[in-house]
Formats: C-alpha cells, sequence, structure tokens
C-alpha cells in the first residue's frame, strides 16, 4: 500500500474527476477481504456505503503489536475512502496509531469539499473504530 504522503502528491495535482478515479483506484488496490469477514460485527455504523474493517492479528516478532486491516465497502468512492484511512495506519505499530491524528493526517486531502456528506459521514466512525483496535492492541 502506498504512503498516504504518496498519494497526497498524486492527489494534489488533479482535477475532480481524477480525484474520483483515484479514489476508486486506490479501493480497487486494497487487499481482498474473504466474504465470511463481512459481518454485523465488522460493518462500520453511521456509513451510508456498508463498509467493513477487520483487525488482522499480527504474529510474534518484528510483526507484533503492528496493526494490520482488511476492509471493503460496497460504493466504490467509500472503498477509495476507507483506503485513505488504511494508508495512514496500516502495519504502524499500535501505540503510535492510537496516538495519531488520523484525521489531522487526512485533512490535506480535504475529503469534505471534495465529496458530498455521505461519502464522507462515515470516516469519523472509521477512524474511531482503528483507534480504539489500536489502543486495544497497544495496551495488550
Amino acid at each position: 500500500m502506498r504512503s498516504l504522503s504518496d498519494i497526497f502528491e498524486e492527489y494534489d495535482f488533479l482535477d475532480s474527476d481524477d480525484r474520483y478515479r483515484l479514489l476508486i483506484d486506490l479501493g480497487r488496490e486494497l487487499e481482498p477481504m474473504p466474504d465470511a469477514l463481512k459481518t454485523d460485527a465488522t460493518l462500520v455504523r453511521g456509513c451510508s456505503a456498508s463498509v467493513w474493517v477487520y483487525p488482522v492479528p499480527q504474529g510474534d516478532g518484528q510483526e507484533a503489536g503492528r496493526l494490520h486491516f482488511l476492509a471493503d465497502s460496497n460504493a466504490a468512492i467509500t472503498k477509495g475512502i476507507v483506503a485513505l484511512v488504511l494508508a495512514a495506519v496500516q502495519d504502524k505499530p499500535a501505540a503510535e496509531v492510537a496516538a495519531m491524528d488520523i484525521a489531522g493526517a487526512l485533512a490535506p486531502f480535504d475529503l469534505t469539499r471534495q465529496l458530498s456528506s455521505n461519502r464522507t459521514q462515515g470516516v469519523p466512525n472509521m477512524i474511531a473504530l482503528v483507534q480504539h483496535t489500536a489502543r486495544r492492541i497497544a495496551e495488550g
């Protein structure tokens, strides 16, 4: 997965239509999420589209304590927004993510100005779910 700064570098130079296409492409690049994981327990509340986020337990050694998520959505643009959220946190130490200002990291994308409020209304809930998971893992 590309870093958030690499994505923004490309995003910043695009017009609105191309930004939509970039978000759709980012969504397509997400690691596939098995249908069996798309349950009520992994559903993010408050999104206009269905969004599922599942934390993948990391093993021992260097990967222990790092966050890795599988995610999906039934809407292409929303899936791209999910990919942006994950780009900010994917494979980082849980303690770092727990303390991170994810909304601040996404602020340069100005999603609320670029997209309808329907498409962005679930972003705070996605961020809350990711940070709750990070805190739980960081605390052991």
